[in-house]
């Protein structure tokens, strides 16, 4: 009896072998699932991320666009740059505001006095705001309201003061001048820099000639 039931325990010692092999096996299969898994999630990552960096390509900016000067319009700008360059001994006082203007007051009045002095630039070179609106031809007439016959200003506009873009044009104008650059010149460094940052501007003439001052 005793021999019997060494016998019978024989089998349930080559049990244990067996039960590792068949664990050893089924870790290697997850283990080879896992690598064969891992290179295609690692190669979808870079084709989402050029997809998503061909839709956010930027627009190109759209310049401002203007209507057609009609010919009293460019009458009119004729009338006014045969004015300049004109010196002007005294002025008019600068409509200041009771608040603060958007641009320090040095700069706002040598816009007004670029424009009195000067209205052969100003007067061919567009504004962007929406003046076109309150009748504006050109930059010129976001500062003269009127001139006497000799070309001296008389009445200011007050649009001018409070406007940061009709300060800014007759300011890059008046650095521009300066400079030696014709008004074409001028005109086109005006349009390239505040076109494409608004949807219209004046329906302002193109000056007759490139010829600097």
């Amino acid at each position: 009896m005793g021999r019997e039931s060494s016998t019978r325990q024989t089998p349930a010692k080559q049990s244990g072998p067996s039960g590792l092999i068949i664990g050893a096996v089924v870790i290697a299969i997850i283990a080879i699932g896992a690598i064969a898994f891992w290179p295609s999630s690692n190669q979808s990552a870079p084709a989402a991320g050029a997809q998503g960096s061909a839709t956010q390509t930027p627009a190109a900016p759209e310049m401002a666009k203007a209507d057609k000067p009609t010919p009293e319009i460019v009458a009119a700008t004729e009338a006014s740059a045969k004015f300049g360059p004109h010196k002007q001994e005294r002025f008019p006082p600068i409509p200041f505001a009771a608040y603060a203007p958007p641009r320090p007051p040095d700069v706002v009045t040598d816009a007004f006095h670029f424009a009195a002095e000067h209205p052969e630039v100003l007067s061919y070179i567009p504004c962007f705001c929406g003046c076109q609106q309150a009748g504006h031809k050109g930059n010129t007439d976001c500062f003269v309201r009127s001139r006497a016959a000799n070309g001296d200003v008389t009445e200011w506009e007050p649009h001018g003061v409070e406007c940061a873009v009709c300060l800014d044009v007759a300011t890059r104008s008046r650095q521009m001048y300066a400079s030696g650059a014709s008004v074409r010149e001028i005109r086109a460094a005006v349009e390239k820099e505040f076109g494409p940052n608004f949807p219209t501007m004046t329906p302002t003439p193109m000056p007759a000639d490139a010829h600097s001052h």
